[in-house]
């Protein structure tokens, strides 16, 4: 063992004032939680208390541990204790909601003596008043910081222990006071608008990035001790100072920027409608008679019990863990804020970073992983990317300014503008290698958030999902052969309801906006998987079943807010896209192809593939679906006798077909997924480093693809065949709607030859040597 770490191992201060005070402290809370949580225990779970004890933990840490001595000698340790005692230990400290447990927990004669008075005073509520008050608490934060950062005041501090101490207890209790509006422990009321608390913070967070910069960029040592003391780990004072500022930069702007997440996934969630009168709930206040008694008043509403929900089998919203999470707005836009701020970095990068798109994150990400992790969510189980969508924040925002006045126009109440958008994808991403530009990549990132933001700005409802979104309708056709749907438990329940929450919205939350009447529901066509009508419910009567795959496919009759299916033309073309767009997709990648556009290109005197791209991508995703299908369906309606309409007998036709295409995506993506699995690791690392931090040198040879696994290509077929499996069930089940006796065998004769070529069509396709996009050459 070095000297060094002999020396820190020998550090640790077990001070008998400190340890006991916060031994009592600790034990005070634990008994006033105890009985806490027997007669509130949603209010005071188990996180309460854990959150209190790491926050005296962390106390103890600080102020305890060799990090205390080592402060004298590496200014990067004094800062490491100056974070855990302003940014770590408070937080967790007021996250326990200390003040109800700490009071219940003294003995009951200091609380009938001190305590109840005390805390009944009317100085003391204003001087409690002004201490939390955010002008304040901001004001005293900020002043202590610097001051006692400021060169003179640092060094006494570090030279007399009495002035150590004193600036640590200035330090806590200055940064208890910050926090207090941040978090406002219960029972204490805002004293301004929850959303002014984000300002508040991102101003916080300037003032330490100068703060912290100062430090970081300073070109000579700002304390004198530390320039002319021992110098430790080979560091130079400067080396030491330069840490310094950067680990205050780094976990500062942490413990800023993570509440203001947190409050925009609150502002951002709707708000629960009011009852009809109008009047808002009474406000819960703690109370504390003279005699130290202390009352914890409930509203009646709360604890009423809402009796027993309807069970059945499988239900994901009942589950312990996930049914809670999914159920959960807040979890839902902690979600959604993550992935906001990816897709912000993708654009940075996109825009800014390297044109080479395998060294880019906005070529990689994306294309690679995204795509593949949506339809792997589609398979495992449903329309996970709706509810995780980004895109919902923009729009959220949006109708926070109440300006969504107008209905979408009649004339657009259809899918043909998403679908036109949907094949101006899938053309431009062939034809214009959409893939292997991240410049375009973060413009249509950027025009996706700004489409949802102006859509939903002025008109009702969900439109921007419902109507524009091409992305959206991707996952509401392909997860028709998802596991599992947002349905209703118990249909007498529905029947008994006159309010129909789950559409119209109530006290319990906002209705369904993509206008899905949840008693006529069918599979997850136009759901995104909000959870507002789980939400709205009075009766907790809808769950997340599991479903037969592709059981709502065939359904002809009618589906809620989507109406009748097979009888409309722009839900049927929207899916022999999606179906034949799945091989258009995949067969522009393999080599006869590209060979093929080659050829085209030279014989027709082109200096680009964009017109051989075309004509492929056309021919196969536009031409073929509108001419066989239409023709083949018409044939079928006709030799089942009974002159069912061409749409009908179209429509049956495609969405028999349509799991043929669903395992066509599949594989796909699953392809790029395991070929090209590693590229995220040096793309990232090239990413942090030019940031100024260091994550290693870039192992660029992971950006190579990987050789094809010998399993995968059997995993592609078992797949496949489990396309054409339910696609040969499904045309006999629509063969057996349609006609009977010897015109139902002619009829799956007509039909199900085209489930054989697509399957011959998809097999050939992964057998082909395949264009490795996204990676780089080896």
């Amino acid at each position: 063992m070095t000297d060094l770490a002999t020396a820190l191992m020998s550090s640790w201060q077990f001070e008998p004032f400190l340890t006991l005070a916060l031994l009592a402290c600790a034990l005070v809370y634990l008994r006033g939680w105890l009985a806490l949580h027997r007669s509130m225990p949603d209010r005071y779970p188990l996180g309460r208390l854990a959150c209190f004890m790491s926050g005296l933990a962390m106390l103890w840490l600080a102020l305890a541990s060799p990090i205390d001595p080592l402060g004298g000698l590496l200014l990067q340790a004094h800062m490491v204790q100056h974070l855990l005692l302003m940014m770590i230990a408070p937080p967790l400290l007021l996250l326990g909601w200390p003040g109800p447990p700490l009071l219940r927990g003294l003995p009951w004669r200091l609380r009938s003596a001190l305590a109840g008075p005390l805390l009944n005073s009317t100085l003391v509520k204003r001087l409690l008043h002004l201490l939390v008050h955010p002008a304040f608490a901001w004001t005293v934060f900020v002043v202590a910081t610097w001051v006692w950062h400021a060169p003179g005041l640092y060094e006494t501090a570090l030279l007399d222990t009495r002035w150590h101490d004193v600036e640590h207890a200035t330090f806590l209790l200055v940064s208890v006071l910050f926090w207090w509006p941040v978090i406002q422990p219960w029972p204490s009321r805002p004293i301004w608008p929850r959303w002014t608390i984000i300002p508040y913070l991102l101003l916080a967070d300037l003032q330490n990035t100068v703060f912290s910069a100062a430090f970081t960029f300073w070109t000579t040592p700002i304390y004198d001790l530390y320039a002319s003391g021992p110098r430790l780990l080979g560091l130079s004072a400067l080396d030491d100072q330069a840490t310094a500022g950067a680990i205050m930069w780094v976990v500062g702007s942490a413990a800023f920027l993570l509440p203001v997440g947190w409050l925009l996934v609150q502002q951002l969630s709707p708000r629960l409608v009011r009852p009809s009168l109008g009047a808002p709930p009474p406000t819960l206040a703690l109370a504390i008679t003279p005699d130290g008694t202390v009352h914890l008043p409930i509203h009646a509403s709360l604890q009423a019990a809402h009796g027993h929900a309807p069970r059945r089998a499988g239900d994901l919203l009942r589950t312990p863990v996930l049914g809670p999470m999914l159920r959960s707005r807040r979890v839902r836009r902690g979600v959604q804020f993550i992935l906001l701020l990816g897709a912000a970095v993708l654009v940075y990068d996109g825009l800014s970073g390297p044109r080479n798109s395998p060294m880019n994150m906005a070529g990689v990400m994306p294309w690679t992983y995204w795509r593949g992790f949506v339809v792997l969510g589609l398979l495992l189980a449903g329309n996970l990317f709706c509810w995780s969508c980004p895109f919902m924040l923009p729009r959220e925002f949006a109708k926070k300014l109440r300006l969504d006045r107008m209905a979408w126009p009649q004339l657009l109440r259809n899918k043909w503008l998403a679908i036109a958008l949907l094949l101006l994808f899938l053309w431009s991403y062939e034809a214009l290698s959409l893939w292997d530009s991240p410049w375009w990549t973060a413009w249509i990132i950027v025009g996706y958030f700004g489409a949802a933001f102006i859509v939903d700005l002025f008109f009702k409802g969900a439109s921007f999902c419902k109507w524009v979104c091409p992305i959206g309708q991707f996952h509401f056709v392909e997860s028709m052969c998802s596991p599992r749907s947002v349905q209703i438990l118990d249909e007498k329940v529905c029947t008994a309801c006159d309010t129909h929450d789950c559409i119209n919205g109530g006290p319990r939350g906002r209705g369904c906006e993509t206008g899905l009447y949840l008693p006529a529901k069918r599979g997850s066509m136009d759901c995104t998987w909000c959870m507002d009508c789980v939400r709205a419910c009075p009766h907790d009567n809808i769950g997340l079943l599991p479903r037969a795959l592709g059981s709502d496919l065939l359904h002809a009759g009618w589906r809620g807010g989507v109406g009748r299916v097979l009888e409309r033309p722009d839900t049927i073309a929207l899916v022999a896209l999606l179906l034949m767009g799945a091989f258009a997709n995949a067969i522009g990648m393999t080599a006869p192809v590209l060979a093929l556009e080659d050829t085209m290109t030279a014989a027709w005197n082109l200096k680009t593939h964009i017109l051989p791209a075309t004509v492929i991508v056309l021919g196969l995703s536009v031409v073929v679906p509108l001419i066989m299908l239409p023709l083949l369906g018409g044939l079928g309606g006709r030799l089942g006798g009974r002159r069912l309409p061409l749409l009908v007998g179209t429509g049956r036709l495609t969405m028999s077909l349509f799991p043929m295409g669903f395992a066509m995506w599949l594989v796909h993506m699953v392809f790029h997924l395991c070929t090209s699995i590693g590229t995220a690791i040096p793309v990232t690392q090239r990413f942090i480093n030019d940031t100024g931090l260091f994550a290693g040198t870039p192992a660029w040879t992971l950006a190579c693809c990987l050789a094809i696994p010998d399993w995968l290509v059997p995993l592609e077929l078992l797949i496949l065949d489990a396309g054409l499996v339910a696609s040969i069930i499904l045309l006999y089940r629509s063969a057996t709607h349609i006609a009977h006796g010897t015109r139902r065998l002619l009829l799956c004769g007509l039909w199900m030859p085209c489930a054989l070529a697509l399957y011959a069509l998809a097999v050939w396709i992964i057998l082909q040597p395949m264009q490795m996009r996204g990676t780089l050459l080896p």
